[in-house]
Formats: structure tokens, C-alpha cells, sequence
């Protein structure tokens, strides 16, 4: 039963597929680690234990329906050239949500807003950011399973790669999160990379992909630029102090 344990091609599968599912990931820790950045910190550390907890329930739960996944690439409608299917309507849905979350944080964030200190308006933003990180999970979740699904035979590699990724995402967005929420700076080019990532869903659910690497490429050239600005910037405030 388990000698599929012993086969050296399916731990290069599962090497494989948990490298991708830590890639794809990314786009759900950028996410968390934004959306949690209003409440305190204690809240926040709570809402990101459980938005990354919901992702890999979502995820379990998908790879048992593989059957019905599948049958969500079956195509529904076509318009012009391409083929619409559910999993298209999802990831259009979900680049929707993205560009429009990200735009309302970016104005909130350029124009300033009054944040309520009282017990009911943090139980409401704590419960809004859940709500939103639960809808968010349930999009990439689709895309990464559906991802997984054409790399790997066997149910439970794919279940074992993504409890492994699930657990390099927690280790990762506790740094992530912390850093987002100490240097505001961050926090815009994070928001700028939910456009980027709502553009990229939405232009594969209309059929035109963008290969990934070149989001990432972009996204971690223009992190790297933030870190090095923040790091002069700190060596800066030391030099003054001193």
C-alpha cells in the first residue's frame, strides 16, 4: 500500500510540487500579511494563524473532491477564441476582489482614515478580515490544486506538499506581517503587488498567461529595492542619534 514510499520519482514529485505550492503561496502571505496589518497585534497574529489554517483545510478538502476539481476546467461558454470554464470565472472573481481591495487600502492609505479604538469595531474589522481572507483562500486554493493536480498521481503527495508548503508559509508570514506593520513604506508596494496579482488572475481567466516568474522577478527586485531603502533609512536615524 505505501511502496509508492520507496519509488525515488515520487519524492521528486513531491519535491517539485511543494516547491510550486511555496511558490504559489506567496501571493496568499502578501495577502494575509496586508490584510491583518490594521488590527493589533495580538489580533492579528490570531487572524493569520487562522486565514493560514483555513488555506490548508480548503486545500485537503479540494484534493478529496478531485473528481469535481477536475470537472471545473470543463469549458461552459465560449466567447471568441476561448473557452470559459468555472475555474476561469473563479480566478477572475478573485483578481476582482484583489484589484478592488487593494485600490480601497491604497485610498485609505493616501487619504487617511479614522480607526475605531472600541472593543465592537475591532470584534467587526477582526470578523471582516476572516471573511475576506477565507474568500481569498478559496482562489488560490483552486488554482494551486488545480496546479498540483497535473504534477503529481498520487492524493497523498499532494497532501503531504502541501502541509509541507502550508508550514514554510506560517514560519514565513509572521516576518512578513511584522515587517509590513513596522515600516508603512512596505505596506504600499505590498498593495501594489495584490494589483499586479489581481491583473495576473484576471488575464488567465481570460485565457492570457502570464508566466509567474516574471511577477515574482518583479516582485522581489522591487522588495529588495524596499529593503535596501529601509535599511539606509534606519542607518540614517542611527547616524543622527549618534
Amino acid at each position: 500500500m505505501l511502496a509508492w514510499v520507496t519509488d525515488p520519482q515520487i519524492w521528486a514529485s513531491l519535491v517539485t510540487l511543494t516547491v510550486m505550492e511555496i511558490v504559489l503561496g506567496i501571493d496568499n502571505i502578501v495577502f494575509i500579511s496586508v490584510i491583518v496589518s490594521r488590527l493589533p497585534a495580538a489580533m492579528a497574529n490570531r487572524a493569520r494563524q487562522i486565514g493560514l489554517a483555513l488555506a490548508l483545510v480548503f486545500r485537503i478538502i479540494l484534493l478529496s473532491l478531485l473528481a469535481w476539481l477536475i470537472g471545473l476546467t470543463a469549458p461552459l461558454f465560449a466567447l471568441g477564441d476561448h473557452a470559459f470554464s468555472w475555474r476561469d470565472a473563479i480566478l477572475i472573481a478573485g483578481g476582482l476582489f484583489l484589484l478592488v481591495k487593494a485600490t480601497h487600502e491604497i485610498h485609505k492609505g493616501i487619504e487617511g482614515d479614522e480607526e475605531g479604538d472600541q472593543k465592537g469595531d475591532l470584534r467587526k474589522s477582526f470578523a471582516a478580515v476572516i471573511a475576506q481572507i477565507i474568500v481569498i483562500d478559496l482562489v488560490f486554493s483552486v488554482d494551486s490544486i488545480i496546479t498540483a493536480i497535473g504534477m503529481a498521481e498520487h492524493v497523498e503527495v499532494m497532501v503531504a506538499a502541501v502541509v509541507i508548503a502550508m508550514i514554510v508559509m506560517y514560519v514565513a508570514s509572521g516576518p512578513v506581517a511584522n515587517f509590513i506593520k513596522e515600516h508603512p513604506t512596505t505596506k504600499m508596494l505590498a498593495l501594489s503587488f495584490l494589483l499586479l496579482i489581481g491583473v495576473a488572475l484576471i488575464a488567465d481567466g481570460l485565457g492570457f498567461h502570464i508566466p509567474r516568474g516574471y511577477i515574482y522577478f518583479a516582485m522581489a527586485f522591487s522588495a529588495g529595492v524596499e529593503i535596501i531603502n529601509v535599511l539606509a533609512k534606519g542607518k540614517r536615524t542611527k547616524a543622527k542619534r549618534t
